[in-house]
């Protein structure tokens, strides 16, 4: 059954994609003041303004701000990673690039939703890093009856899973455990997740997938 692994931080060979520029800031010129001589009157003349609208110390300075920033959102922020496998499609397919967010979850507000893309380490084999889509909250009742799933009774609306994408797998109704996720790969008959191994450990959990940025034509928010 395919998986859908991540290549570990370490194994990625993706390179950040350069920062663009930020805007230049145009500083006000500063002219000096009209002079009129005590009893006579000075012809009127235009001086040379040897100001120029922005400094080249000042965008230099921009430039280097947004490259600090661009690296410190890719470093600590967002994370390259390829993606290995097909059990995300039609989302997401085999070899696609995208980024991470690291540090989402980190945030008092940043809580695991359902219907979000994660990623985090099987559980069975922490050295690999998996992407799955987030079903079932702590607490919720799971149930799947022949390839349909019901969360807390009702059935999920799935329109990621195409229908040729399902399968026919049932799991037995449970409950969520505190601080663990049920989640489920889009591609259902190639998919190795929650139905296999059971619930992910919210502490296994590092990133949210936010962005395709590779191939060209697939550029855009995961959806």
């Amino acid at each position: 059954m395919d998986e859908q692994p991540l290549p570990l931080p370490a194994e990625s060979q993706i390179a950040p994609a350069p920062a663009g520029a930020a805007p230049g800031i145009h500083a006000a010129n500063h002219h000096s003041a009209d002079h009129h001589a005590a009893d006579h009157h000075t012809p009127d003349h235009h001086t040379p303004d040897h100001h120029t609208p922005f400094s080249f110390i000042s965008l230099l300075r921009d430039v280097i701000v947004s490259i600090v920033l661009a690296v410190v959102l890719i470093v600590f922020i967002y994370q390259p990673v390829k993606v290995e496998g097909t059990s995300m499609m039609p989302g997401l397919t085999d070899q696609e690039r995208i980024f991470i967010n690291k540090y989402v979850y980190k945030l008092s507000a940043g809580a695991v939703e359902r219907d979000d893309l994660v990623v985090f380490h099987y559980p069975y084999d922490p050295s690999q890093s998996y992407i799955k889509r987030v079903i079932g909250l702590p607490g919720d009742t799971i149930q799947v009856d022949d390839g349909t799933v019901y969360v807390n009774g009702a059935r999920l609306d799935e329109p990621y899973v195409p229908e040729e994408y399902r399968d026919h797998m049932s799991v037995a109704r449970e409950v969520v455990p505190p601080d663990h996720y049920f989640v489920l790969g889009d591609h259902r008959s190639s998919s190795n997740d929650s139905r296999i191994w059971g619930f992910v450990d919210r502490k296994e959990i590092y990133g949210k997938a936010v962005f395709v940025y590779w191939p060209p034509d697939k550029i855009g928010r995961v959806r």
